[in-house]
């Protein structure tokens, strides 16, 4: 539904009976989805081929058309993975994991528009090893927001990030790996041709993602395949990840393909997805994007700094205790306790040289256990310090917006058996941008403006919410507490990145 009176034209797309389900016509042929009263879904739609057979480890294909009308109340399979229980149950959502899986899903409002609406593109995280799009329903933020959703699955682990030497030899720019990045690509060209068909405006697309899919956000954003494939940029919680080169990933994936009998890609296509899935679980082994010189030209964070990426408006950010799940999981949730004894060991086993300079900045008098000290560390090392420099570099380019997320009783609906306070961990955020929060009133008030500011920068390129407070460019901070909303500007200091951005020595 465009902004042109389509109806006159004939162009509109008309929902067939309501027993039937609302009816869209693709590219590719015809979708039909489920009614709800608030928002439609359309689930399931092919946005590649299978990436099976001859097609496992090779850059994704446009799907088959089909004839008459495709079911599209079921999510396809998630992408092939192991078991990925968490807090918030199976990663990997409905289905069961398989190589088949370059599906996405569309939800709109159920209310009709005569104007072309802005277009949300989740790209689920996981660590690029587990997660589906289908886990996070989008019908609420569809509604509410009065924005088209769309999530999506791309290939994970050893199928998403396999580089090999023979694969190169396959391409015709020598290079290998990130193939679940060319599956993102894939499905942001499909939205910019078919999602018109579902009232969105192709020319307004925000692609936005939580960790990994944080990391891949800004990895499009230095891209240059990514080029006119999007308009603004949301990364949460992943920016700026260093990654490992084409050499060092071809090296590493030739050795991890040896040691299952394999010289070349005949023979590993050869072996079945479990099998190469059991191998994958090898503690040496990488699953990554890489730097290959064409994918990704160069690192993230030397990108942005020399200017050479897609000048859109960025809105980014960390939740306050990015760390504290990562110390539940490796210790309380594995049922052991971390002690003050075990504490300066476990930050050398992380840190190496670099350890007593940590040490010497957390110390356990400033926090309430050893587990919140160690949160702390793992909350500005990999992701407080590098996403404040991320923005900053930005900054100088662009709109750059930089949040933290600070709801300290976010997951205290979990009731996790753990010793110490969750805080505002790891992905704690994405139920506030998605409307699924359930919570005290000032926690759905801030879910409430959170909902409306994510909405309103992919619709205008600004981030405002009515009745909120202004959000400032950077480098104000805006902390989304559910005691208050403000602008700060003490972040940095903070979270120590005086420590953390330098070059390690």
């Amino acid at each position: 539904m465009g902004a042109l009176l389509l109806l006159a034209t004939g162009m509109w797309s008309v929902p067939a009976a309501a027993a039937e389900g609302p009816t869209v016509t693709t590219r590719y042929g015809q979708v039909r989805g489920a009614a709800g009263q608030a928002a439609h879904s359309y689930l399931g739609i092919p946005y590649a081929a299978p990436p099976i057979g001859t097609r496992r480890w090779r850059p994704p294909e446009a799907p088959a058309r089909w004839s008459g009308v495709r079911d599209a109340t079921a999510p396809g399979d998630p992408c092939a993975q192991t078991g990925s229980d968490s807090p918030w149950g199976d990663l990997a959502g409905p289905g069961t994991p398989s190589e088949d899986c370059l599906y996405l899903n569309v939800h709109t409002p159920a209310r009709p528009s005569l104007l072309k609406r802005p277009v949300m593109v989740w790209i689920h995280g996981g660590g690029f090893t587990v997660g589906s799009g289908a886990f996070y329903d989008g019908s609420t933020l569809a509604a509410r927001g009065d924005v088209i959703v769309v999530t999506l699955n791309y290939r994970l682990g050893v199928f998403g990030y396999l580089a090999h030497p023979d694969l190169a030899a396959e391409s015709p720019e020598g290079i290998s790996g990130n193939y679940g990045l060319l599956d993102q690509q894939a499905a942001l060209r499909w939205v910019r041709d078919n999602v018109a068909a579902f009232g969105g405006d192709p020319g307004n697309v925000t692609v936005f993602g939580e960790s990994a899919g944080g990391g891949s956000v800004c990895q499009h954003l230095v891209s240059p395949r990514a080029t006119g494939l999007f308009d603004r940029a949301i990364a949460q919680s992943g920016c700026g990840f260093t990654l490992p080169t084409q050499e060092s990933q071809q090296t590493g994936g030739a050795a991890w393909a040896g040691a299952l009998g394999c010289a070349d890609a005949a023979c590993l296509r050869a072996l079945s997805a479990d099998r190469l899935l059991a191998a994958a679980q090898s503690p040496t082994a990488r699953w990554t994007p890489n730097v290959d010189g064409a994918v990704l030209p160069r690192q993230v964070t030397d990108a942005l700094e020399s200017g050479r990426f897609h000048r859109v408006p960025v809105l980014q950010g960390t939740t306050a205790d990015e760390g504290r799940l990562s110390v539940a999981t490796t210790y309380d949730l594995a049922g052991r306790r971390l002690t003050a004894a075990g504490y300066p060991p476990a930050v050398r086993a992380l840190y190496g040289d670099r350890a007593d300079a940590v040490l010497a900045r957390y110390p356990l008098s400033d926090y309430g256990s050893p587990a919140e000290a160690l949160g702390a560390v793992l909350t500005d090392s990999p992701f407080a310090c590098p996403q404040s420099r991320t923005a900053g570099l930005m900054a100088r380019y662009v709109r750059s917006y930089q949040y933290e997320f600070a709801d300290r009783h976010a997951m205290d609906h979990l009731n996790l058996p753990i010793s110490f306070p969750a805080g505002a961990p790891h992905g704690s955020e994405i139920r506030y941008v998605f409307g699924a929060v359930t919570g005290t009133p000032a926690q759905n008030a801030l879910a409430d403006t959170m909902l409306g500011y994510w909405t309103a920068f992919a619709r205008t390129g600004v981030p405002y919410a009515a009745g909120a407070p202004y959000w400032p460019l950077h480098p104000k901070v805006q902390v989304l507490d559910p005691e208050g909303v403000t602008a700060q500007t003490t972040f940095p200091e903070r979270h120590k990145c005086d420590l953390w951005n330098q070059p390690a020595g």
